[in-house]
């Protein structure tokens, strides 16, 4: 699945030009799904949090049993390398990617035998600043630990949010608010979530069934540095038809204000306003 036209791809020592196979029929990953990734981007010159993801890209193949083959300072090394590539100023979606070849002996599992990697770079717009979109609920739910591999950006997880959104925008919405196991809000289908009530900022706690972003961190940072009040908490529905600004938070957008949760209308707010001016800021002088 392509999301732009320019791409380059780092595969088996050398840059490919194009949306190249990489995976073969028999591959673990191809049949069985033993595959993660992350996301990383580009945009206006600077890269940030670039090791994160590459560092957590490795924490997500060994929860999902894979071998990571790749240093951290390499996969960087590698990125930056790529992106040159790419012609000044253009924003691009740093893309690196585990998965399985061959099975253990019941073929269930991947074997640490041989682990694939990809580095995929994808000249994808970063969004206008206004971009916006609006929130419903879903009869699905995140999964728990105990059942699915909630502590990896695993491929699996995915057809799950995508059935979710699917949910959403058949009902007119652009994304769903999404519960856990136990009906607390988690986040929504795509990002992590965060509500602003009397100028005071929420985000539900990570407990396990959901990935507290990368982004997100970078967002609670910047606020309590600004010397915003944030909390961390159990957040149910009624919070955020009670809150008075809404936006989700995550690497493709790093902000997207929200302007209605079913029939609850919100503006987009200063403090969303000033969350994104916040993380710009931090971005550009970070370079």
């Amino acid at each position: 699945m392509a999301m732009g036209k320019t791409i380059r791809t780092w595969f088996e020592g050398s840059w490919h030009d194009g949306n190249v196979p990489i995976m073969r029929a028999a591959d673990h990953g191809s049949w069985l799904a033993s595959s993660v990734f992350d996301g990383a981007r580009q945009f206006e010159g600077v890269v940030p949090d670039l090791d994160k993801h590459c560092a957590r890209v490795n924490r997500s193949a060994e929860a999902l049993a894979l071998t990571p083959t790749v240093a951290v300072e390499t996969m960087v090394e590698l990125a930056r390398a790529g992106l040159e590539g790419f012609a000044p100023g253009a924003a691009v979606y740093i893309r690196p990617m585990y998965w399985g070849i061959h099975g253990d002996a019941a073929l269930i599992g991947p074997s640490a035998d041989e682990t694939g990697f990809a580095l995929c770079l994808e000249e994808v717009p970063m969004p206008p600043a206004e971009a916006s979109t609006t929130l419903t609920t879903t009869r699905f739910r995140r999964p728990v630990m105990e059942d699915a591999v909630c502590d990896a950006k695993a491929g699996c997880l995915y057809p799950n949010n995508a059935r979710m959104l699917a949910e959403a925008r058949a009902r007119g919405f652009g994304n769903a608010l999404v519960a856990d196991a136990l009906g607390n809000v988690a986040e929504s289908a795509t990002s992590n979530v965060f509500m602003v009530r009397d100028g005071e900022v929420f985000t539900p706690v990570a407990n396990g069934t959901f990935l507290s972003g990368i982004t997100r961190a970078r967002h609670i940072a910047n606020m309590l540095g600004d010397g915003m009040r944030v909390h961390e908490t159990v957040l149910g529905f009624d919070d955020f038809r009670d809150a008075d600004e809404v936006f989700l938070s995550g690497n493709m957008s790093k902000v997207t204000p929200v302007t209605a949760f079913d029939d609850r209308s919100y503006q987009i707010g200063p403090v969303t306003r000033r969350v994104r001016e916040m993380y710009w800021d931090w971005a550009l002088s970070a370079a």
